[in-house]
């Protein structure tokens, strides 16, 4: 090992790998922490690198495999629409996710169309988490330049990008069919950013159900909020002073609900004695809320863990013919804030 010089990480880890009788791709991954490696594999990894003395140096490597070593995550808008929950779970999910080797840059994709200072050549692969179609522009730029990508959340209109996205239709669906079930039939729904297509879809799901029971909605209690707390709290002070109280409140993500429950709260209502809500993400907050919050479960760790898996393959092993695709569903997680209306008589 002594006559190594210039190439002596390259060697050392095909030394490895042939030891360890695995490919040098694998041992690349162990040694940066990666998920993707068994636990077994990679103790046994990094026990061989510890016995033959092998130190990764980390800055000459990015020197010669021409890395930054920086992961970009886009967001479609930071100032509005993105709750600091859901930014917050994103970012600790991907950097769990990530070989320890990696970091983070976080920004918006209007930050990104509007030129200011973000070079997207400066990363080794991207995540857009897409919220709107006004992001497509910089999708299909991202595409082109060939950068590692994949697309989170949303949908996406084309088949040859990596895109992982929420049953967001389905999960306005199954939260009100619950509701249903429960015995509500006057609702009130607080919507998220309009711009969104998360809103839109969650809306379509609402209508869905409360169509096929042949239920009507007065139109008055039907809002608009932009997924952030201080919405849920004014418009639900809107409701309560329409004299048209509802039985249950759907509220497009928990951010919303926490805000519509304080102005409850804050008005002299009980829940769910007096008004029900449901929610959507089942933010980590959510079971501790005072009632505990029933929200539909947004599947974002899976999907987080789906893309950040894909992303390392696409910048370990270049781009590969597959293209996945997947939609998952998220599900209802029952709590405490919805009344059970057929067990008493109103």
């Amino acid at each position: 090992m002594k006559n190594i010089d210039k190439n002596e990480n390259a060697v050392t880890i095909r030394t490895i790998a042939k030891m360890a009788n695995v490919s040098h791709t694998t041992v690349s991954r162990a040694l940066n922490g990666s998920p993707l490696v068994k636990p077994a594999t990679r103790d046994k990894i990094s026990e061989i690198a510890r016995q033959i003395g092998y130190v990764p140096n980390l800055n000459a490597k990015s020197l010669v495999t021409n890395r930054s070593y920086m992961i970009g995550i886009f967001f479609t808008n930071l100032d509005t629409g993105t709750s600091a929950s859901f930014l917050t779970d994103v970012i600790e999910q991907a950097q769990g996710m990530l070989p320890k080797s990696y970091s983070l840059s976080i920004n918006s994709v209007d930050n990104a169309m509007d030129g200011q200072s973000v070079s997207v050549n400066n990363f080794d692969g991207i995540i857009v988490i897409s919220q709107s179609k006004s992001d497509d522009e910089f999708i299909d730029y991202l595409h082109k330049t060939g950068l590692p990508l994949v697309v989170l959340n949303r949908v996406i209109d084309r088949d040859d990008i990596n895109n992982y996205a929420v049953g967001d239709e389905l999960g306005g669906k199954i939260a009100t069919e619950y509701a249903i079930r429960m015995g509500h039939r006057k609702f009130a729904l607080i919507k998220g950013l309009a711009a969104f297509k998360s809103s839109v879809q969650r809306t379509k799901g609402f209508t869905q159900a409360i169509e096929a029971h042949k239920i009507e909605v007065n139109a008055n209690l039907i809002k608009q909020g932009d997924y952030r707390p201080k919405s849920g709290n004014v418009l639900m002070r809107q409701i309560l002073s329409s004299g048209n109280i509802p039985t249950c409140v759907i509220c497009e993500n928990d951010d919303m609900a926490v805000g519509a429950i304080n102005a409850c709260i804050e008005l002299g209502y009980q829940v769910p004695r007096d008004i029900s809500f449901i929610g959507f993400d089942d933010m980590g907050y959510s079971k501790y809320l005072v009632p505990p919050l029933t929200t539909v479960r947004k599947p974002t760790s899976t999907i987080i863990g789906m893309g950040v898996s894909k992303l390392v393959d696409l910048m370990e092993d270049g781009q590969p013919a597959d293209i996945e695709q997947k939609v998952v569903d998220p599900e209802i997680i029952v709590r405490s804030s919805v009344l059970n209306l057929n067990k008493i008589s109103r």
